[in-house]
């Protein structure tokens, strides 16, 4: 999670690729799509599953992503039951219990083949034990978070411990992982800190028995031409780790505060200014995803958006919303006239 100046709150062209993308969303229940309709189209049915060589992108909330590749599934940072912990009413508890709820997961999930965590606070892990042990799934993360989904009750060897670096290959789905870094508050400090490197003593119960455990990112390729996507968990991150990355999608974590030495043009340069910016992790994960977005008002979220657009003008920033999936058709370089707009 992010982190507030207190240590406890977090002050929190479509442009066609030459490569090989084009993104457009397909609204669920809503009319409008989220881009212009002169450079992208908007789908007409209600959260179609992609077609064959497709690839789409639906946002979880707070950094959490449902990938989907050829009817295969990827989730990156997947938080959706999103219990109350005070964080949004001025009197965050840190022995918060962790909830769970199933039906819910179930709703937003599909059949996942892989979960990526960026890091083990509650509100990028609590969730992924169910999953894992629902669906098989294979979970990527660090040291910590494989310590503490074994406390969960989760099969060992079904996790993958990484450390950034690491160039994974789900038979098609090409997985980069990423050193990274989590945000610090304005004194420089970071929210929950801490590494396991042994399972607990006891099942973790509430929020503050889940350390950060250090901080990953992902670049996750579908298939051998791409789209290229680039997923942050946390509002930091290491220059060297990500130069050279150049991906086509660039969901970044809006910062919560200015510890950061130039965080927005920093990362945009080193990512080669991608093509489309998605700015995350600036709602209010309490509330529940069948709402519309709710802003943590303590989250500058206009002012990242003119930072991306004063430090990349050819990148184009799409604010995204829980309702809609976001399509990157890789056999298409532009809408044609017979598709709709």
């Amino acid at each position: 999670m992010n982190d507030d100046t207190e240590g406890q709150r977090p002050k929190r062209r479509m442009q066609v690729f030459g490569r090989r993308t084009v993104l457009r969303g397909a609204a669920l229940g809503a009319a409008t799509p989220l881009f212009s309709a002169t450079t992208t189209h908007a789908e007409t049915t209600a959260h179609r599953a992609p077609t064959a060589g497709s690839a789409s992108f639906r946002w979880l909330g707070t950094s959490g992503w449902r990938i989907d590749v050829d009817g295969r599934t990827v989730l990156f940072d997947p938080y959706i039951t999103r219990f109350k912990t005070g964080l949004f009413d001025g009197g965050f508890t840190p022995g918060t219990k962790l909830r769970c709820d199933p039906d819910l997961i179930q709703e937003h999930i599909g059949h996942p083949e892989v979960v990526l965590v960026s890091h083990s606070h509650w509100d990028h892990i609590a969730d992924v034990p169910h999953i894992a042990k629902s669906t098989g799934a294979r979970v990527v993360g660090t040291e910590t978070t494989f310590h503490l989904l074994v406390a969960f009750g989760v099969d060992p060897g079904q996790i993958s411990v990484v450390k950034g670096g690491e160039v994974l290959d789900f038979a098609g789905i090409t997985v980069e992982v990423v050193s990274s870094l989590h945000s610090r508050n304005k004194q420089h400090s970071y929210f929950a800190p801490g590494t396991l490197t042994a399972p607990p003593t006891a099942t973790p119960r509430t929020i503050s028995d889940l350390p950060e455990g250090d901080t990953l990112a992902f670049q996750v390729t579908a298939g051998s031409g791409g789209p290229s996507a680039f997923l942050m968990g946390a509002s930091d991150f290491s220059e060297r780790a990500v130069r050279g990355l150049s991906p086509d999608l660039a969901m970044v974590a809006v910062p919560s505060s200015t510890a950061t030495f130039r965080y927005v043009p920093r990362l945009l340069r080193a990512l080669g200014e991608p093509g489309v910016v998605v700015p995350v992790h600036w709602d209010n994960f309490e509330k529940p995803l069948s709402e519309p977005p709710r802003r943590d008002p303590a989250m500058d979220l206009d002012g990242f958006v003119a930072q991306v657009h004063q430090m990349s003008p050819a990148s184009r920033v799409v604010v995204p919303d829980y309702r809609t999936t976001y399509g990157a058709d890789m056999r298409a370089a532009a809408p044609t006239a017979s598709e709709p707009s």
